[in-house]
């Protein structure tokens, strides 16, 4: 059986390696003291305090209202647990991610994931203490895994975190099969199907005006289908050369990482 407790941090630090022997993690240039703060505090958060402690308290919630419920759907085949969690999980992650970029409120605990001016796997995790706390797919799994689909969901989870650590990383794994014409074929479904990191790059551009940066879409995280569905896609082959926040002023960090409690 996979363990992803172990898989998905190596698949972590696979992508540090990789950006690091390629001199592209520390972004000495584009990165300050303020981003390692937000990087590092964000990050260990969600690993250590976040995803925890969601999934202890689900399993509690559910059996307080259907007692003897653990494994009451251990019976589903892998196939429909699969597209259960894609919707549950990554669907509902595309929407509150979609909300974050739409309402003001859920902005505020999103924002520190667009503030730094680079795009690396140092931003994979970077958000507001309580984004990933109030995700509706981190309870949702958690729900799921409890009534017996963990042994889906952790093979689920190893491909999404690889895909995603994939999407953002500094090391552009898409770049030269984009430059291979054999592959054009291929790269056409891959680009329609999961995030990459020429999609996912322009969600974080820094100038609408560039003809990349699509900040008002292409949220998906696993799959960018999503994205193509419901109408937010753009696919240009190419990447931002800046990456940031138009127009807004620079907040706290403590802003950044502890909003609604940290205010300025």
């Amino acid at each position: 059986m996979i363990n992803e407790k172990i898989l998905v941090p190596a698949i972590f630090a696979a992508f540090i390696l990789l950006e690091a022997v390629t001199g592209r993690f520390f972004q000495k240039e584009k990165g300050s003291t303020r981003d390692v703060v937000i990087e590092v505090s964000s990050s260990l958060t969600i690993v250590l305090i976040t995803v925890p402690l969601i999934f202890a308290v689900a399993p509690l919630l559910v059996e307080a209202v259907r007692p003897g419920s653990e494994d009451a759907l251990a019976f589903l085949p892998w196939w429909a647990m699969l597209g259960i969690l894609l919707v549950a999980d990554d669907m509902t992650q595309y929407w509150w991610h979609r909300a974050s970029h739409t309402f003001p409120v859920l902005y505020n605990l999103h924002r520190a994931h667009h503030s730094g001016g680079y795009l690396s796997i140092r931003t994979a995790y970077r958000n507001n203490l309580f984004y990933y706390l109030f995700m509706p797919g981190l309870w949702l799994a958690a729900i799921l895994v409890h009534l017996g689909f963990y042994p889906v969901y952790a093979v689920y989870l190893v491909v999404k975190m690889t895909v995603i650590f994939g999407a953002h990383s500094a090391w552009r794994w898409d770049e030269a099969l984009y430059r291979v014409p054999a592959f054009t074929p291929v790269m056409w479904v891959l680009e329609r199907t999961i995030s990459t990191p020429a999609t996912h790059s322009a969600h974080h551009g820094l100038h609408k005006e560039d003809g990349v940066t699509h900040y008002k879409g292409n949220y998906g995280n696993l799959l960018f289908f999503w994205d193509v569905l419901f109408g937010t896609a753009k696919i240009t082959r190419r990447y931002p050369e800046t990456y940031g926040i138009e127009g807004m002023e620079p907040v706290s960090a403590g802003r950044e990482l502890l909003w609604p409690l940290v205010r300025k």
